[in-house]
């Protein structure tokens, strides 16, 4: 029997619902399918008029019913897949690292994953709790496995989760891999293609404490001062969030083994909890997530405090400045610890002989700035830290000029200090902004006067990010992608009363200069993003969120700073954001 035609469904839509009313789907989902086509069948078309795409990264989305939602269903398509892609092309005994965060059914959606992979002949490490990302990716190199799964849909809101897929050498999947992954999981269409046995199975192992000492015992090595960090760490007062996420699992651990006794955390805070209940979206680049803890600074007379996301890869920063918390963002994080890095290996003489740091297209050239001044390569990657751990990747194996990787970071509050793991680490980053902002301390310095100390070599470099939102919907993403579309046959050739002198099209791999005419290719992979550079050296970049419904327009501006005139600098930065932020906004709004 079919189920009951609706007006607003169109044909796919109902196949796909027909589909699960009528397949081998359990009785609850089904009657929960009919309830929604009963009642609201607006929602319904929303969960059924598309599949949910397993991208480059895996799977995010909303949690619920339907094939376009991330559900048991969805999660074991998706494992099917990646289970097909293992054993044809790592077939000599493979294995499985599984993780996952505080997220409203992260942990059965680990299990269900490692329901499939056993029931595919494939050994899986579950953790037995829930860890952080970048400890997932550490244990997938740690015990040598063919590839790991984090269930975590970062720092979206609770109603989201997701799906990553990362491959033996701890990093996201990247091609021919990811390519290779997504045609599989295509292929999985019913639960009948799905293999699944029952928990406990001799074929799945729990992960206990182990892996988070082997963790703390290779990134205690990863100090640049490691007497005075012991000598003087309990005399910088620490305040720390995790935010209802995995980091209190592991940031405390790393903060004492570094040498910082003066912790204290946001109680409130700091239980796992995918309602994430203290806060609208468990995000630390967002001052509202952050401000428990700045009350707590405030009343704690701290010198810093530091948030991580729910998995623990990303993090915020605020230094009490004069008694005034000050925010600091993932530019200036990112610059502030290059800044320390290089400033702690010219004292020791230490640097590595081919060392080199990595940011992404979208972060401060300032980054650059400074990796140069220490006579250091910085090199540009694509959004994503995958492509960040590629490089890596390729240098250890003697490609590309054989690079020492020392840091990199994303200016969306992401870093990796080392090569221990593979994707952005919010507990190695707290730990250094720690470290950083103690030897400011015991120089009589807060992080926001080394901030300006750089500012004054380098000059002022302000950054901005401003989303274009649409709905989450098939209209909303349709109209997302008409916004790109339009924005790349018809670029504005004046932006804020400055024209436009290099236009960048990272999808065709062109760059072209619009006044001798001149056209470059882009020495790296095709992407959907879009870089007018300005005759002022200002430099904006679109693109579309991989994740979420929305446009990110971003701004980079950079300006001379006379002797005493930093304030002055950062102010005249600020008025140019705001017009540009204001003109782009005109445009694709």
């Amino acid at each position: 029997m079919k189920a009951e035609s609706k007006p607003l469904l169109d044909p796919q839509t109902q196949r796909n619902v027909d589909a699960w009313v009528n397949g081998n789907f359990d009785s609850k989902t089904q009657d929960e399918i009919r309830q929604l086509l009963k009642n609201d069948p607006q929602q319904l078309s929303d969960a059924f008029y598309t599949t949910l795409s397993f991208g480059t990264g895996g799977l995010r989305g909303l949690i619920g019913v339907g094939c376009n939602r991330i559900n048991q269903y969805t999660v074991r398509f998706a494992t099917q897949g990646l289970a097909n892609y293992i054993k044809k092309h790592a077939p000599d005994k493979p294995s499985v690292v599984i993780g996952y965060d505080s997220r409203h059914r992260s942990q059965e959606f680990a299990e269900e994953a490692s329901r499939v992979l056993a029931g595919n002949g494939i050994e899986v490490h579950l953790f037995s709790e829930l860890r952080s990302t970048p400890l997932v990716s550490f244990a997938c190199r740690h015990l040598n496995a063919t590839a790991a799964i984090v269930i975590t849909a970062s720092h979206n809101p609770p109603e989201y989760n997701g799906y990553k897929a990362y491959w033996s050498d701890g990093a996201q999947v990247i091609p021919p891999h990811d390519q290779g992954i997504i045609d599989e999981v295509n292929k999985i269409e019913s639960p009948g293609d799905v293999s699944l046995v029952d928990l406990p199975h001799n074929l799945v192992h729990l992960i206990n404490h182990e892996i988070d000492q082997a963790y703390l015992d290779a990134t205690e090595k990863l100090q640049h001062y490691p007497m005075e960090n012991k000598k003087s760490g309990k005399e910088l007062k620490i305040v720390y969030t995790s935010l209802h996420g995995t980091g209190i699992t592991i940031v405390p651990s790393i903060l004492e083994r570094w040498g910082f006794a003066s912790v204290s955390l946001v109680e409130e805070q700091s239980k796992p909890d995918g309602r994430f209940p203290t806060v609208k979206a468990p995000n630390p680049e967002d001052h509202d997530a952050m401000a428990m803890g700045v009350e707590q600074m405030k009343h704690e007379q701290a010198d810093l405090l530091i948030g991580t996301d729910p998995d623990n890869d990303r993090v915020g920063a605020v230094v009490m400045h004069e008694g005034e918390p000050i925010y600091l963002n993932g530019n200036q994080i990112a610059c502030l610890c290059l800044h320390h890095i290089c400033e702690a290996h010219a004292k020791h003489q230490s640097m590595p002989k081919k060392a080199a740091f990595v940011k992404t297209i979208v972060t401060s050239e300032l980054f650059r700035a400074i990796a140069e001044d220490h006579n250091c390569p910085c090199f540009d990657v694509l959004t994503g830290f995958k492509y960040i751990a590629e490089l890596i990747r390729e240098w250890e194996e003697g490609k590309k000029g054989a690079y020492q990787y020392v840091f990199g970071g994303e200016e969306s509050y992401g870093y990796l200090l080392g090569t221990h793991a593979r994707d952005k680490d919010g507990a190695i980053s707290c730990a250094l902004i720690c470290e950083a902002a103690l030897a400011a301390k015991l120089r009589g310095r807060t992080l926001l006067d080394e901030l300006h100390r750089i500012y004054e070599k380098y000059g002022v470099y302000r950054e901005s990010l401003i989303n274009i939102k649409f709905p989450e919907t098939k209209d909303g993403r349709e109209k997302m992608r008409v916004t790109m579309e339009k924005l790349r046959a018809d670029p504005p050739k004046v932006i804020g009363g400055k024209a436009v002198s290099v236009f960048e099209d990272y999808l065709t791999s062109n760059r072209r200069d619009l006044g001798s005419g001149e056209v470059k290719d882009i020495d790296l992979p095709n992407s959907n993003v879009l870089i007018f550079h300005l005759e002022d050296q200002s430099k904006i970049a679109v693109r579309p969120s991989g994740t979420e419904p929305k446009v990110k327009v971003y701004f980079g501006l950079r300006e001379d700073v006379a002797v005493g005139d930093v304030e002055g600098a950062i102010e005249r930065c600020q008025v140019k954001v705001e017009r540009l932020e204001k003109e782009m906004g005109s445009i694709l709004g």
